[in-house]
């Protein structure tokens, strides 16, 4: 949750003076759609500055929906006296009964631009929750409205556009010059969030599907087969033990779900401590643990053998809840190794791929391979070994199928 400081509400303007200031405030925010501004500076640049100009801004808010494989929506929050606070909002969160009976909403399902509500006298409207709490810390008045970021109907079948609320604490409530004034920046503030919900879209979905790294990178413009650079980290290459048997005996949804709850387990802790997943080959994991920064390869390596221990406490409460509904428990196994590899693209001109290739990574997946003959879950190499603090158990001396020389190989700490 973000936040930031506001300054106090400024005396207002006098009259003569606000159609200069509000233009003032307009140009400046057609001007911040042709800059990298955050939604969250934007936002608190215009509300300081409607402040500035005598417009009595006590709260405002900023609704979005995302696309995002985890979060469904972001709202911003702007108070005159605490400044700015973020929340991102998970599919299925306990706050969507809030969002459920909120103006915003009943103004997207009533397919509405804009909504008011009196909040002070005996004609006060209060006719959703949060207009109550709102009246009962001081506020007098209510706007909303719902600007769409494409034609109105398709834009509101998927849910693209914004949603604002603008409220007062000033004995009488919003002026009709107020009032009119939220009417006119409200199309310029869409536009210019539009520009970044666009920017942000495209993070996040060369992100979820190509990863941090490789979609900063081809957001950076390294499309072109070829483009490619090397770098040293930790790499992971776990799979999934029997896919093929079970994909054959289960229908597919229900193999699709033993593969995202194994995914859940490996690909799910490799994220949580710091590493970055390259690519789900079939039902393997390639994942790095970069060698950058403080503490070199020895924090890699120690934060890849962290994941690994959480993948196995992942699993095993997997395997617990699929016993009790008298299922077979899921196993899988994990290579770990170490070296320099080429992170860029591969393929064909009209089709390429980010992908890390060399010979580190096809011996990581050759260690994994010897899981299987090892009866070890998880198998590191000695490059691997030698960066952790604590001495491994060595499990000999073994040839890696595609590797000439004979590789001596070891198994974790047993505190991990």
């Amino acid at each position: 949750m973000a936040k930031t400081k506001t300054p106090p509400a400024a005396p207002s303007r006098p009259a003569e003076d606000w159609d200069a200031a509000m233009q003032s405030v307009s140009d400046w925010l057609i001007g911040q759609a042709l800059k990298d501004t955050a939604i969250e500076d934007l936002f608190t640049g215009l509300c300081e500055r409607l402040l500035e100009a005598g417009l009595p801004l006590w709260r405002a808010h900023v609704a979005l929906s995302t696309l995002h494989p985890m979060f469904i929506a972001k709202g911003r929050t702007w108070r005159r006296d605490g400044g700015l606070t973020s929340a991102s909002f998970r599919r299925g969160d306990p706050e969507r009964e809030n969002w459920l009976k909120s103006p915003l909403h009943h103004l997207v399902q009533a397919d509405l631009g804009e909504l008011r509500r009196r909040l002070e006298g005996a004609n006060a409207e209060l006719d959703f929750p949060v207009l109550e709490e709102f009246r009962s810390e001081g506020a007098t008045d209510y706007l909303a409205f719902v600007t769409p970021f494409s034609e109105r109907p398709d834009a509101l079948a998927r849910r693209d556009g914004m949603a604002t609320s603008w409220t007062t604490d000033q004995a009488g409530g919003f002026t009709d010059g107020h009032v009119a004034t939220l009417r006119r920046l409200e199309p310029r503030l869409g536009a210019t969030i539009k520009m970044r919900v666009r920017e942000e879209t495209a993070v996040n979905v060369v992100s979820a599907y190509l990863g941090t790294s490789a979609g900063k990178r081809v957001l950076d413009g390294h499309i072109q087969r070829g483009d490619a650079e090397t770098l040293n980290a930790a790499i992971w290459y776990s799979d999934l033990r029997g896919s093929t048997a079970m994909a054959d005996g289960m229908p597919p949804a229900e193999f699709l779900g033993v593969l995202n709850a194994y995914f859940e387990c490996t690909a799910g802790a490799v994220l949580d401590h710091g590493g970055e997943v390259l690519r789900f080959i079939g039902d393997a994991v390639l994942a790095i643990f970069p060698i950058d920064g403080p503490g070199g390869g020895e924090r890699a390596a120690r934060m890849a053998i962290a994941a690994a221990t959480d993948a196995e406490g992942r699993m095993a409460r997997v395997n617990a809840e699929r016993a009790e509904g008298g299922e077979h428990g899921l196993e899988f196994g994990l290579g770990l190794h170490v070296g320099e590899l080429m992170f860029g693209n591969i393929g064909v001109p009209e089709r390429v791929e980010f992908s890390v290739i060399g010979p580190a990574a096809n011996e990581v997946a050759r260690l994994e391979d010897l899981t299987k003959e090892l009866d070890r879950r998880v198998v590191m190499s000695a490059a691997f070994a030698r960066l952790l603090p604590r001495e491994c158990e060595s499990l000999g001396r073994h040839r890696l199928r595609g590797v000439s020389a004979e590789q001596e190989v070891f198994a974790p700490p047993a505190s991990g």
